[in-house]
């Protein structure tokens, strides 16, 4: 019966429920209600932490920042192989929501060609991500197709908004480019990039 009401209601539910708790040790300790426990364990998943899933920390990360970036009309910017050492290295106890938040603030923060991680990460994280070893320290002589993709993108993006998205005619961005105004507008489309509202 709804409150305050007289007459009985049928209802079908589904209850869909999350916790980082251990609920069947609380069950088991007495600081769980094992009626409940076993209502709610109908169909349990498991998921394990991000510290346990290695290179789905990086593809999150990637994710993030490319939904952040749109969301903030931004390039999308790629991780260095600094940063994506630094991502799998770190335990993440906050799990997602704090790889997230790590992840907009760098986006936000970031001026260049990568996602800059060392200024947004905690100061803890920096202590404890390990030294590089040696031969991650030498800097690569070439970039990923990914890298040059994102590069291109924020190149174009900066001459589009130096002559206010104007492509053709003069002082348009094809012509600062040195392209062809249908060549400039072929590679906006392959690229995505559109004008932000």
């Amino acid at each position: 019966e709804p409150v305050g009401g007289s007459r009985t209601r049928r209802v079908d539910v589904r209850v869909i429920s999350a916790t980082n708790r251990d609920l069947e040790a609380m069950r088991k300790d007495g600081r769980f209600r094992e009626d409940l426990y076993y209502r709610l364990s109908v169909f349990p998943l498991q998921l394990p932490p991000l510290r346990e899933r290695g290179e789905d920390v990086v593809l999150l990360a990637e994710h993030f920042a490319e939904r952040y970036a749109r969301k903030l009309g931004r390039a999308v910017l790629p991780f260095s192989e600094e940063g994506r050492r630094r991502l799998r290295a770190y335990d993440w106890p906050g799990n997602v929501r704090e790889l997230a938040n790590v992840v907009e603030r760098a986006v936000i923060t970031s001026r260049g060609a990568w996602l800059d991680l060392e200024r947004v990460l905690p100061e803890s994280t920096r202590r404890a991500v390990a030294a590089p070893r040696a031969e991650e320290s030498v800097p690569r002589a070439f970039r990923t197709a990914r890298e040059m993709e994102s590069l291109e993108r924020e190149n174009l993006r900066l001459a589009l908004e130096a002559c206010d998205w104007r492509i053709a005619g003069p002082g348009g961005a094809a012509e600062r480019l040195g392209l062809k105004p249908s060549t400039l507008s072929s590679r906006l489309k392959t690229l995505d990039l559109r004008r932000p509202d």
